[in-house]
């Protein structure tokens, strides 16, 4: 399977639903809590002057009404994860991680 689409799958099993969202259309009107993530770098290590081993870097942004979710806490939690940063937009919580996966 595509690892990005298991990355998904990993994503909706944590946030309980399937409001999980990869480069989330314009036109999508989402329900809270939801989670929204996109390819935010490629890391490749080389060897022999070829690409040896690729790790593809994906940004989740947690997206919630309530301050203390624990949404954010399930994601913190999952491996090769780390914060960012949090902040505020529209009345809503966004808390940013950065996963290898």
């Amino acid at each position: 399977m595509n690892r990005r689409v298991e990355l998904h799958e990993l994503l909706c099993k944590t946030l309980g639903s399937r409001e999980v969202y990869y480069q989330a259309p314009e036109n999508v009107t989402m329900k809270y809590p939801a989670i929204v993530y996109s390819r935010d770098d490629i890391q490749n290590t080389f060897a022999d002057n070829s690409v040896y081993i690729q790790k593809h870097m994906y940004q989740i942004t947690v997206i919630d009404k309530n301050p203390d979710s624990e949404v954010v806490k399930k994601v913190s939690l999952l491996p090769m994860c780390g914060f960012d940063r949090h902040y505020v937009a529209d009345n809503l919580n966004h808390d940013v991680f950065t996963i290898c996966y």
